[in-house]
């Protein structure tokens, strides 16, 4: 390319014509090795009011790979006029999230080559024609990485190639090139976390396929404790397997297949004849996969332990979304640290994941107590102890008829500001509460069961009606049901894409369960119109946000007491829970129900009841004609340091434009906003921040367009409404310069601006409208006005100018 003036190309010239050229002279394959605008992110969602936007996010240059799947550098361009390292800090960032150590960046002249393998100097300049080649980047990483030979052929391993076209994202690449690296240097229990809805299953089954198309491992089990959970995985992510794949029924483990997928309480029990897992020698399994390994395989006495020490000798990967660490239950004791992590805050950080909006109500009996008069008995005449009941005893100890219609009714009253269709799970305290729940919502909304009287359902273990509609309520094409009451069946294993509400009218102390409720809502299904979910938050539960154990380390519960065994908000109860509750019915419930009798301090059963001992269950009082009513509600917003945080969408675009370079002066906005050429191209930019114009201009109460929103929400300005800027372009006169049909047309763009803002006038479309369409064709109206287009837009672009003189 001698000769070429480079100062002059863009961006995309430089890559064309000098970048690729170079990469390709090194050797790199075209198909196979070099991907151009790689998107890692998909854009953080923000939520303001009813309204949402995406934040944009920029794509890699160039990303090379030693084959599809395994990343190697990153190549980050930029116009010849800005320096040759100018791209180098963006493309550190994305070397972060692929995990590799070579960061390339360039202007065209050359290189600047970051090499994390070489310490002594990271970061030289190279020449075009000294680009390295894939064989010796991939020498290099592979010894940054500590592979040794034996390994190669696994690491190498390609992954499934999906004829749709789908490929892991960058946090599952991690997450399968880590695990499947630990696993071929022979480490043998293996911690992936991952949160709930990132695709765990999905990244489980790229594991599996690339160890066993390597050879590695031959008979696999995977392993779960919902029957939800083992269909799901055989029939949607697990399908290339085919024929070598099986599911274990009727206590039946049969070794002609090699990919096994199974219950835990299909292939074991409490007597020795349900222990299927034992008709194939303990050797029989090379590897074992244990989805959600934080419920029952994790606690060392469990009898779905024994399966895993059976077949100790199989190398084991557990998945979670929430780890747990407790005296009796842990995770990492067993499996050690997780190799990779993947949290909530990230995965709503890039978009993968939905923010939440929580509303928080607060019942006066819930804060100040309820107590009942001298002598006063319950709906079925039972002597009421006295004391003051609070919010910890309703719907557990005490149950107050109207607090379950004021729950319902606000429920209700948000579902019609709304939209009265949206997913709505109400977790509640136990089934006897499911079910009052159900009845209220469906007495407030007789037209909606009128429709359809699915509309309300409650879905819990020891109903088969409900539990036949769970399929139903989370398959985003059925409508119906729309509100499911439940009480322990819903918070795990549940994929419920389209469900915008989850309301808290449930005692949660427990880390675990609370983040596997979040996970119910935390799906995005942008087809759906799902990129966000709302949190309805009676009971306080929502304070565990500001826990740092919410995203940080698992939890850890210390009992050291009979009492606090029997506590019935314990870990020991929700695991029993968990396990009662489980789709796999009757033969779950009893194992449960055994397993809780060599307790004697506590045992459940799949009413959600707790007992205290074998004869007598905690009493529940039952009252009504209590004088109840809301105290206060508070909205917060999810921020982009993770934290919850209650701040107007005024606070949002103050501190959004202050903290932007371009932005952070009053001067600043009004230099950038004069010199664009179109407005529309700034109010995109800002939409892309998260500023919703919509929302703003409900919350300010004003007639605005977007220019004097932010003089005013950000700088502090007096602001104008656009007519009254549109009539003071009028009082100026300037129209005067330009001939009669050129005033008529402007005249009436300015009437445009003041009915609906400055995008209306920048569309040259806004010629076919009224009144312009009596005048002609959008060029015949130019020409005989203006003379020709580009005329038009100088005139345009001067009435701009008038309109957003500052007085």
């Amino acid at each position: 390319m001698a000769g070429v003036n480079k100062t002059h190309l863009t961006e995309t010239d430089i890559i064309t014509k000098f970048i690729l050229p170079a990469i390709k002279d090194a050797g790199w394959d075209v198909m196979t090795q070099i991907r151009q605008e790689v998107k890692l992110r998909d854009g953080k969602v923000v939520v303001r009011g009813k309204l949402a936007a995406r934040l944009s996010v920029k794509s890699a240059d160039i990303v090379l790979y030693h084959k599809p799947g395994m990343p190697l550098a990153v190549v980050e361009a930029k116009a010849n006029k800005h320096e040759i390292g100018k791209g180098m800090q963006q493309g550190l960032d994305y070397a972060r999230l692929l995990d590799v150590p070579f960061v390339f960046a360039s202007n065209g002249d050359g290189f600047i080559f970051h090499d994390k393998t070489n310490p002594a100097q990271l970061e030289s300049e190279i020449r075009l024609e000294d680009f390295p080649t894939p064989a010796q980047l991939w020498q290099k990483y592979c010894a940054w990485k500590g592979f040794t030979a034996a390994q190669l052929p696994v690491i190498s391993q390609d992954y499934y190639d999906d004829s749709t076209g789908k490929s892991p994202r960058y946090y599952q690449l991690q997450a399968i090139n880590k695990t499947v690296a630990a696993v071929s240097a022979g480490q043998k229990r293996v911690l992936l976390v991952m949160a709930t809805g990132t695709g765990k299953t999905y990244t489980a089954f790229q594991i599996i396929w690339r160890l066993w198309k390597a050879k590695n491992k031959q008979r696999i089990l995977f392993l779960a404790d919902r029957n939800i959970l083992v269909d799901q995985t055989k029939n949607n992510d697990f399908q290339p397997f085919g024929s070598a794949m099986a599911k274990v029924t009727g206590r039946k483990v049969d070794p002609a297949y090699e990919i096994q997928l199974a219950l835990y309480q299909a292939i074991t029990g409490s007597e020795e004849d349900q222990k299927a897992f034992k008709q194939v020698a303990p050797d029989f399994f090379d590897l074992i996969v244990i989805d959600e390994c934080h419920r029952g395989s994790a606690a060392e006495d469990s009898a779905w332990r024994e399966i895993l020490e059976y077949f100790s000798s199989a190398t084991q990967i557990g998945l979670t979304a929430t780890p747990k660490e407790t005296d009796d239950v842990s995770s990492t004791d067993y499996f050690g640290n997780p190799v990779y992590t993947y949290s909530l805050k990230e995965g709503i950080e890039d978009g993968f994941l939905a923010p939440y909006k929580v509303v928080r109500v607060d019942i006066d009996v819930d804060l100040q107590g309820w107590r009942p008069t001298k002598g006063q008995v319950d709906k079925h005449g039972e002597l009421i102890d006295d004391r003051i009941y609070n919010q910890k005893d309703f719907d557990r100890t005490m149950v107050i008829d109207e607090r379950t219609q004021l729950v319902a009714q606000t429920i209700t009253d948000y579902l019609k500001r709304t939209n009265p269709m949206d997913k709505t799970i109400v977790f509640c305290n136990d089934i006897d509460h499911a079910e009052r729940m159900r009845r209220a919502l469906v007495n407030l909304n007789p037209e909606q069961v009128k429709k359809n009287e699915k509309y309300v359902m409650r879905i819990t273990g020891d109903d088969d009606i409900g539990k036949g509609q769970l399929d139903n309520f989370i398959n985003p094409k059925k409508a119906y049901p729309v509100i499911a009451t439940t009480s322990e069946l819903m918070t795990t294993g549940v994929d419920a894409q389209t469900c915008k509400l989850v309301v808290l009218d449930q005692n949660i102390q427990s880390m675990t369960k609370f983040k596997q409720i979040i996970g119910r809502g935390t799906r995005i299904n942008e087809k759906y119109g799902k990129l966000w979910f709302t949190i309805l938050d009676f009971k306080k539960a929502t304070e565990l946000f500001a826990d740092e154990r919410f995203d940080g380390v698992p939890e850890k519960v210390i009992r050291t007491t009979s009492a606090e065994i029997s506590d019935p908000h314990s870990e020991f109860d929700e695991l029993l829970a968990d396990e009662a509750t489980d789709e796999a019915g009757a033969e779950s419930a009893s194992a449960a129900e055994e397993h809780a009798a060599t307790y004697s301090a506590a045992a459940g059963d799949n009413s959600g009841d707790f007992e205290e001992d074998e004869q007598r269950k905690i009493r529940k009082f039952h009252v009504n004609g209590v004088v109840v009513k809301v105290l206060a509600k508070r909205v917060q917003y999810y921020d982009a340091d993770g934290k919850l945080v209650t701040e107007s969408f005024q606070d949002y675009t103050r501190k959004t434009l202050l903290k932007d370079k371009e932005y952070a002066s009053l001067d600043g906005f009004i230099r950038k906003w004069h010199s664009a050429a179109r407005k529309q191209v700034i109010i995109e930019e800002l939409e892309q921040l998260g500023i919703l114009w919509q929302v703003l201009a409900e919350e300010v109460g004003k007639d605005l367009d977007p220019f004097d929103l932010l003089c005013h929400v950000v700088y502090g300005q007096p602001p104008l409404t656009r007519k009254e800027r549109a009539d003071n372009v009028r009082k100026r006169n300037y129209f005067s310069k330009y001939s009669e049909p050129a005033q008529n047309v402007l005249n009436s763009l300015l009437d445009k601006y003041a009915d609906q803002g400055v995008q209306e006038i920048e569309d040259i479309q806004v010629l076919k409208l009224k009144p312009f369409d009596t005048l002609g064709r959008p060029l015949e109206i130019i020409k005989s006005s203006f003379g020709n287009k580009q005329a038009y837009e100088e005139a345009v672009n001067e009435l701009e100018n008038e309109i957003y003189q500052l007085a």
